[in-house]
């Protein structure tokens, strides 16, 4: 592994720290734009605004539908927005629906990408995209999709509640996670992904105690930051497929979904990644890093089991046949009995 391996840095421009939000000007100006739309849920139209204002006369419109896993309904709807207001760069602010819209609008028009996260779910490092249409979610990654500016504010994480930062974070541990037995993981990578797993887990209980401390939420979104760069930088597997075809059967959300799943995907593919588990078990500083991620989890209080998060108990057969139609590349072999196995586990909440 250490004599031969391919990096490939990815194409962005990232500012970390505290009241960095306050720089979107200057990115803007940098990159040459002059019309700008700026993309939020509508959950988050305060914010949309508090851009607007430091943008000025280069905020030139507002869109404030972005829905979760990306449907291609509203992307139609923001480029028509898009056209009609001659925007040549788009902002987003939020988490990963808005995020998501950002990058469909630039795959179809090549439009540039400021991207200011809220949560920690790292969409915003990486050139993948997943859409969702007629109860399908189908991904796909290229360069138009790569944001070209991240703009991380600790400061706008500060008001997310601690159930949520809880499940945003198992998300991002989950890319560094599966980052580390990807089948093109190299040493680089996996050396972010263990620190990115460190932090988090270092994190996650300090955040839930003091919501507001800068300290704890500044090494919370720095190891998220980690986490999707190794998503950035690697293939997808088995966990990133089930939360792919999960969310795109039942409209599941997004973070409590990779959440549930983390442990049951590892324990599936546990037998052919040994290495894997034990950096995890070093960054986590436990000699079962299966069991460690499940007394986490209990421990921050988020759901566990898909039945939780509204998945109907029929649904773990469409989900198998879902998998296994199109499956991600993965360590262990995907397998009708195994896979059926740990989904009705998930889907009980049963344990591994």
């Amino acid at each position: 592994m250490l004599d031969r391996f391919i990096y490939q840095g990815l194409p962005a421009r990232v500012l970390f720290g505290r009241g960095t939000i306050t720089k979107l000007s200057e990115e803007v100006e940098r990159l040459g734009l002059t019309r700008m739309m700026v993309l939020s849920t509508p959950e988050q139209v305060a914010l949309a605004e508090r851009a607007c204002e430091l943008l000025g006369v280069r905020a030139v419109a507002t869109f404030s539908g972005a829905t979760m896993h990306t449907p291609i309904e509203v992307t139609v709807r923001a480029l028509e927005a898009a056209k009609a207001c001659m925007a040549d760069g788009v902002v987003a602010l939020g988490g990963g629906s808005t995020i998501g819209l950002g990058k469909a609008i630039a795959l179809r028009t090549d439009l540039p990408q400021i991207v200011i996260p809220t949560t920690y779910a790292g969409s915003e490092m990486t050139p993948i995209l997943g859409e969702t249409q007629d109860d399908r979610k189908t991904t796909q990654r290229g360069p138009r999709i790569q944001p070209e500016v991240v703009i991380y504010d600790v400061d706008l994480t500060l008001t997310l509640p601690p159930v949520m930062s809880a499940l945003s974070g198992f998300n991002a541990m989950a890319h560094a996670a599966e980052a580390l037995y990807a089948s093109d993981r190299n040493p680089v990578v996996s050396l972010m992904a263990e620190e990115g797993v460190r932090a988090i887990y270092e994190a996650l209980p300090e955040v839930l105690l003091n919501p507001a401390d800068p300290n704890a939420r500044t090494t919370l979104l720095y190891g998220a930051w980690l986490s999707a760069c190794c998503l950035g930088s690697t293939s997808m597997g088995l966990h990133h497929k089930l939360c792919h075809t999960l969310g795109g059967l039942f409209d599941l959300p997004h973070a409590q979904t990779h959440a549930i799943l983390l442990p049951y995907a590892l324990t599936y593919n546990a037998p052919a990644i040994p290495e894997a588990l034990t950096r995890l078990g070093r960054a986590m500083d436990a000699e079962c890093a299966i069991g460690a991620l499940i007394h986490l989890e209990g421990a921050c209080g988020i759901p566990l089991a898909l039945r939780d998060i509204g998945m109907p108990e029929e649904g773990v057969e469409r989900a198998v046949e879902e998998a296994l139609a199109n499956p991600y590349n993965n360590p262990r072999p995907i397998e009708p009995a195994p896979l059926r196995e740990i989904l009705s586990r998930a889907w009980a909440g049963s344990g591994v």
